[in-house]
């Protein structure tokens, strides 16, 4: 158990966003934020997309400031000018992602709140699988970043225009968000192995269901799984994934519909007292 002395030793790490939070070795950003570059010619802007990369490449495992400093042609210590720690740079890169997002227009009084819906998850699913990285440190940090903040704000914007009640729209966001980031995290993984095995897709599902059919007690486990791809229709592993995401979409939206008509009909027509 932690003493209250230890844990005062070590304050908690907030964000790489907030004024004040705890500094690695006492470097704040003062010359990067001036707007001032490193002698070596650096920036956040360039050490975040040489982040990116490489976790893109080689995930968050094989990521260090060593790693990155030998990348950009730098000192590891000269990285210390703009960033504090490791997590900072996980945080930045995080945020630069989700600027691949396209976040609807929500001024635009005459768009259908289910098509921004649409644009939204199916941006969001693409920021999940072209970067197997980013789902598992989405819970890391708090996702205040500029571009995670205005995802965040189009989604509830969105969500608002469903007409479900306000106690209702954070409900109506797990369910829709809380699914694609699961979807998305699945076929981002599963896309990253098949790249690990240098196979296509199809290669892989082949081999794998190949060998899975072979192993003693797991052949009538199988027994309709070539009917039930049949039946999922397309001719590759991404087109049936595709059919399933927007189906299991297509499930929420008419259930965020259902929800909304539930309630008007309860509030237009509320129930009678009993008077015995």
């Amino acid at each position: 158990m932690v003493s209250e002395a230890g844990s005062a030793k070590r304050p908690v790490r907030t964000s790489v966003w907030l004024e004040g939070k705890p500094a690695g070795r006492g470097r704040r950003h003062d010359r990067a934020d001036s707007g001032t570059d490193h002698p070596g010619g650096l920036d956040r802007d360039r050490i975040t997309a040489v982040t990116v990369a490489l976790l893109d490449a080689e995930g968050p495992a094989k990521f260090s400031m060593r790693r990155l400093a030998a990348e950009l042609g730098v000192t590891a210590m000269s990285l210390y000018w703009y960033v504090d720690t490791k997590d900072d740079l996980l945080e930045l890169a995080l945020d630069s992602v989700f600027g691949e997002v396209r976040v609807p227009d929500l001024a635009d009084e005459d768009a259908d709140w289910r098509d921004q819906l649409r644009e939204l998850a199916a941006s969001y699913r693409a920021v999940l699988v072209g970067h197997h990285w980013v789902s598992p440190l989405v819970g890391r940090f708090l996702n205040i970043g500029p571009r995670s903040m205005e995802f965040s704000a189009a989604v509830q914007g969105v969500l608002g225009r469903t007409g479900l009640a306000r106690q209702d729209q954070m409900g109506g966001l797990s369910a829709v968000f809380q699914f694609v980031y699961g979807f998305g995290t699945i076929e981002g993984h599963f896309v990253q192995r098949c790249a690990d095995a240098g196979l296509t897709q199809d290669a892989y599902f082949r081999q794998a269901m190949g060998a899975v059919e072979r192993q003693p007690g797991y052949e009538g486990a199988f027994e309709n799984a070539g009917e039930i791809m049949a039946a999922r229709g397309g001719d590759t592993v991404e087109e049936m994934r595709q059919r399933d995401f927007v189906f299991a979409l297509e499930l929420l939206i008419a259930g965020i519909e259902a929800m909304r008509d539930r309630a008007r009909d309860r509030d237009a027509d509320p129930p009678r007292p009993d008077r015995g």
